[in-house]
């Protein structure tokens, strides 16, 4: 197997909790031809101090050469995406992984991703098995998936992007415990943005007006908008379920089923940040409008309505603080006109092959 040089981005704000764990699953991993850069985003908890004792003096014990890092900081928080975008800039890898803070990847996940994306040259990005974990309760059982001496239950956190008829977008396997059921790589819709892997000229490739992340997205959903356009520029997305991570998600660890599973997940959802509603709702909908053709829209109008109606309801309800962005959304809809424009003028997949995606 040839051995590429793989670049591996984290981008961090306020990383304290994570940092030296992941920075440890980094240093173990067992492929070699590595770069890393942190991109910090302007922290003030001791994460940069943290990032630079490790360059001075490395923390773990490993039989092979330690991977330099590179430390970029930037004195405001510019948000995950388009921090990922500033640190391609410093990036010579062929492939990227777009490593955020709370994600510990096994030992092998780099060896066996190569081994996928050297099969294929029209793979653009990679998606892991990636399973639940919380880092502060990591040694519970000895019928937990064990990963760097510690231990994680064996509930997968997700294995991709899905996308259904009504627009609604769900994490594959989510919530559920692992039982083989994933054990056989396929194409995905979209690889969320946990830790995907880009083949880098792939993922530049996905610049409109000069940018890859979408700047008024700033933060959530920005990875699905990222996901989207790679799809309908003509670039495979895959899911390795070799590839293995665990992500500590801070958001719901559950999924909805059913609207019944999403009032009982009300209390849960109290604990996320009203901003973090506010732009995964704005955010969705930028998604579609910048990437969405009219023809599919129209045939699926009364699945994509009865959806959005449902979602006003329990808005209006449970988060009417939600409703708040609509305002910005509409005052942000001429410049997202303006890269559907441009988006769907590259686009190298039809309304019909779009269409063959929503479930």
């Amino acid at each position: 197997m040839s051995t590429p040089l793989v670049t591996i981005n984290l981008v961090v704000l306020n990383g304290k909790k994570y940092i030296r764990h992941c920075l440890e699953a980094v240093q173990k991993q067992t492929y070699q031809n590595l770069e890393v850069n942190i991109f910090d985003n302007g922290s003030t908890d001791g994460t940069k101090e943290i990032v630079r004792a490790w360059k001075r003096g490395f923390q773990v014990e490993t039989p092979f050469p330690l991977t330099p890092i590179n430390l970029i900081e930037s004195t405001k928080n510019l948000g995950t995406w388009p921090g990922q975008e500033k640190a391609v800039e410093s990036s010579r890898g062929k492939y990227i992984v777009a490593l955020s803070v709370d994600v510990l990847m096994h030992p092998s996940a780099i060896e066996k991703a190569v081994e996928v994306l050297e099969k294929d040259e029209k793979i653009g990005a990679l998606q892991a098995k990636i399973y639940q974990y919380d880092i502060s309760q990591t040694n519970q059982s000895s019928t937990f998936l064990e990963i760097q001496g510690r231990t994680f239950p064996k509930v997968i956190d997700t294995i991709g992007f899905q996308i259904f008829r009504s627009r609604r977008i769900t994490n594959l396997g989510h919530g559920e415990e692992d039982r083989g059921q994933y054990d056989q790589g396929k194409e995905i819709f979209a690889v969320e943005g946990a830790a995907p892997i880009f083949r880098k000229s792939a993922f530049e490739e996905l610049r409109v007006l000069g940018e890859i992340a979408d700047r008024e997205m700033f933060w959530y959903g920005d990875d699905l908008d990222i996901g989207w356009r790679m799809r309908l520029f003509g670039w495979k997305q895959v899911y390795g379920p070799k590839v293995i991570m665990c992500h500590d998600r801070s958001t719901t660890k559950g999924m909805s089923r059913g609207w019944k599973d999403y009032l009982l997940r009300i209390k849960d959802r109290k604990n996320i940040p009203i901003f973090k509603k506010r732009l995964d709702w704005r955010n969705k909908r930028l998604a579609r409008i910048k990437n969405d053709y009219c023809q599919n829209i129209l045939k699926d109008f009364f699945h994509i309505a009865w959806r959005e109606i449902r979602e006003l309801g329990y808005i209006i309800f449970f988060e009417p603080a939600v409703l708040l962005e609509i305002p910005k959304l509409i005052k942000l809809l001429p410049r997202a006109l303006k890269k559907r424009r441009i988006v769907l003028a590259r686009a190298q997949l039809v309304p019909k092959e779009m269409a063959g995606w929503f479930k």
